[in-house]
């Protein structure tokens, strides 16, 4: 059986997606498509990044839905991939919604809107620069959060991406002050991301409340794969859970690194990471070996 995974916000690329844009109907379709329900210019944003719109969050989120979702579809139509085959579907933050749409549990139009509405709420949460998110390179999230509370840090993880990469959240001076702490306690590497919020952290509670009443009003359909979430990293198939999970996503930590333990604890071994860039590759192998990962996101990747 296959699982196939989605990226998130950071795997953008200005001129992403656009060979197969150039070579196939589907993609074309899909963008039109996508264009009429947002009223977004996506080609303009994502292949030639106007006015830098491609690193705001109320637009990269949905350029990255449409590149990802674009290539899932065309690889669908040129591989005759069997959907009977696909066993789990999970994605990193935005691309869990990107999950639930490739597996139609959400609609095209549904998950389009939905995520338009997430880049914004995420977008305007708080005002600008005062709040900011770091990469943490060479701990795991236990050891993360024990420096955390030790030093009685206003600080939250966001990400557990990998055993060696966390990502923390919080207010930017606070963020900064802490560098110091961490490097003396092991981290190996502090870099202070390009992000204009606190994501996945107390500071998006007020969204993530406005965006669960949208999500509550989503129709999700019933099918035989099933979806890890963020929020919980377990497997689930009953839309209601996965409907509740995602509400509690926005404002919780990402879950990646259980995610894959969990995935590898029911036995699945073959993973294809469908999106821009690699990114999710990278990260799953720091956590297994034990996975056959494939990349899809050119035309030449497609076999």
């Amino acid at each position: 059986m296959t699982s196939i995974v989605f990226p998130g916000q950071g795997s953008q690329t200005t001129g992403m997606v656009k060979d197969f844009y150039d070579n196939f109907k589907t993609a074309k379709l899909i963008f039109e498509e996508i264009e009429d329900y947002t009223k977004i210019d996506l080609k303009n944003i994502i292949f030639n990044n106007f006015d830098d719109k491609l690193n705001l969050t109320q637009f990269t989120q949905i350029s990255i839905f449409a590149a990802s979702y674009t290539i899932f579809k065309v690889y669908c139509s040129e591989t005759n991939i069997d959907k009977a085959t696909i066993n789990v579907m999970m994605g990193h933050s935005l691309g869990e919604y990107t999950a639930l749409a490739c597996s139609d549990r959400i609609s095209l139009k549904e998950c389009s809107l939905i995520l338009k509405k997430r880049g914004e709420l995420m977008n305007n949460a708080v005002a600008p620069n005062e709040t900011g998110m770091a990469a943490l390179i060479g701990k795991e999230a236990d050891s993360i959060q024990n420096i955390i509370n030790k030093n009685s840090l206003n600080l939250e993880i966001a990400n557990d991406n990998s055993n060696i990469q966390i990502v923390i959240s919080g207010n930017i001076e606070e963020i900064k002050k802490s560098e110091k702490i961490f490097l003396n306690n092991g981290v190996k590497k502090f870099v202070i991301l390009n992000v204009s919020a606190a994501f996945h952290s107390k500071y998006m509670l007020k969204a993530q409340k406005e965006l669960s009443n949208d999500i509550e009003n989503l129709i999700f359909k019933d099918n035989k794969i099933k979806i890890i979430s963020n929020y919980d990293a377990n497997v689930h198939i009953e839309n209601k859970i996965i409907k509740t999970n995602l509400q509690n996503q926005m404002a919780n930590k990402v879950n990646w690194t259980q995610s894959i333990k969990k995935l590898e604890g029911i036995g699945e071994n073959k993973i294809i990471e469908i999106g821009p860039n690699k990114i999710l590759s990278g990260l799953i192998k720091r956590i297994s070996n034990n996975f056959d990962i494939n990349s899809i996101n050119n035309i030449s990747d497609i076999k």
